[in-house]
């Protein structure tokens, strides 16, 4: 018995259930061999062609973002000069209109000063003209009439004019002195 279990033993230890067999091991060496060098011609190219088609769509992706930012920035910087451009015009402009309106507004004043000279001017020439041609017409009446009150009250016609108008003359001046006077009494 005991030498019975010796030699189970030993035929255990040949068969090592861990270790197969020489022939499955070659065989399945071999069918390894074949398959992994069919992947390696037939699949393994189309696995890289795809990953490298991947690849490159992601870099010419990253490619097109980055040229499309840096055109985006470009236009964000020619649309923020333009900005800045456009606003420093309608401040000159701006500048120009308050200028041009004080100037206009300068122009019209001293347009307007003007002719209120102009009719002030006119209104005492004519002021002057009036008060003339006033004074005048009054002279001849007075004088007209204070010969005829003398000529009544002398009885007799005094006619000659040359006489006539040097009196009245003198009567009137005195009458413009008291005038004259009473006025820078005030």
């Amino acid at each position: 018995m005991n030498h019975a279990l010796v030699q189970l033993a030993a035929e255990a230890e040949k068969e090592n259930p861990l270790i197969p067999p020489w022939p499955e091991l070659v065989i399945g060496l071999i069918a390894f061999v074949i398959v992994f060098g069919f992947l390696a011609k037939k699949l393994l190219p189309t696995i890289n062609k795809v990953l490298e088609e991947r690849r490159e769509a992601i870099e010419g992706g990253i490619e097109k973002a980055e040229a499309a930012q840096t055109e985006a920035q470009s236009v964000l910087e020619q649309y923020k000069a333009q900005l800045a451009e456009a606003r420093h015009e309608a401040a000159r402009l701006r500048q120009e209109a308050q200028e041009q309106g004080a100037t206009l507004i300068a122009e019209m004043r001293a347009e307007g000063q003007r002719q209120r000279e102009e009719i002030v001017a006119a209104g005492h020439s004519q002021l002057d003209a009036d008060r003339k041609a006033a004074s005048s017409a009054l002279r001849q009446d007075v004088g007209k009439l204070a010969t005829e009150l003398a000529g009544k009250l002398v009885g007799e016609s005094l006619e000659d004019h040359a006489r006539q108008s040097r009196v009245i003359d003198r009567f009137l001046d005195g009458l413009d002195e008291t005038a004259a006077k009473a006025e820078a009494t005030r």
